[in-house]
């Protein structure tokens, strides 16, 4: 793990895989990395009867067959509600402008439904072109959403970059052989080493990648 900002300053990014001269693209999660959001898991698992270890998704697909529509409604239901009260967190859209102007696309992969997430880009004004969603392929932890976009930009997954703020997305980057960010927000969760960097928040994020950049230009 390294924290990102020092790295950056200090060099000791270029001992890790993501190399800024390297770096050809970002994907990042949606909730909570771009926007906000308030689900409370305990609650809907409380509402699906599911077990509090257990992931509510992998609960739901678990389930027999005719129960699944039914609970898979009810999820739908609390994401949409949460989509409507999203807003949008700081550093975002520098975030994406820099990138623009770097010429690196970017991508979000997220655990949502396909709608929620459309109205969440809406809402706060987001066009971004590529959001793979759980309908679209596996969710996290599992990499088939990363590596899709790794393929769909004919670029090695170690060369991208996934941002997130959860052990899910720490997880799909690993099965994908992609380097990671952990955003911490303040907290320092008992999985953040293993990520590939960290950053308190998109803000941070921006900043170190435009002191490296400008480093690397001059």
């Amino acid at each position: 793990m390294t924290n990102l900002l020092s790295g950056f300053e200090n060099h000791v990014l270029n001992h890790h895989q993501v190399l800024v001269g390297d770096l050809s693209g970002i994907i990042f999660d949606l909730d909570n990395t771009l926007v906000t959001s308030s689900l409370d898991f305990a609650e809907i698992k409380a509402e699906l009867n599911c077990p509090e270890h257990l992931d509510v998704l992998s609960f739901v697909a678990s389930l027999p067959i005719e129960q699944q529509h039914a609970a898979s409604e009810k999820i739908v239901e609390f994401e949409m509600a949460d989509a409507h009260s999203s807003s949008l967190l700081a550093g975002t859209r520098e975030i994406l402008a820099l990138l623009t102007s770097l010429n690196l696309p970017f991508a979000i992969v997220t655990r949502n439904c396909k709608a929620a997430a459309q109205v969440k880009l809406t809402k706060n004004d987001l066009t971004i072109d590529l959001v793979l969603t759980r309908e679209e392929h596996k969710a996290k932890p599992a990499p088939d959403a990363l590596l899709h976009i790794a393929n769909l930009w004919r670029c090695p997954p170690e060369k991208l970059l996934y941002v997130g703020d959860y052990l899910y997305d720490i997880q799909a980057a690993k099965n994908a052989n992609m380097p990671s960010c952990l955003l911490t927000f303040g907290e320092q969760p008992p999985y953040a080493h293993l990520a590939t960097l960290v950053a308190q928040d998109l803000s941070e994020l921006n900043k170190a990648l435009t002191i490296a950049f400008s480093d690397v230009n001059h």
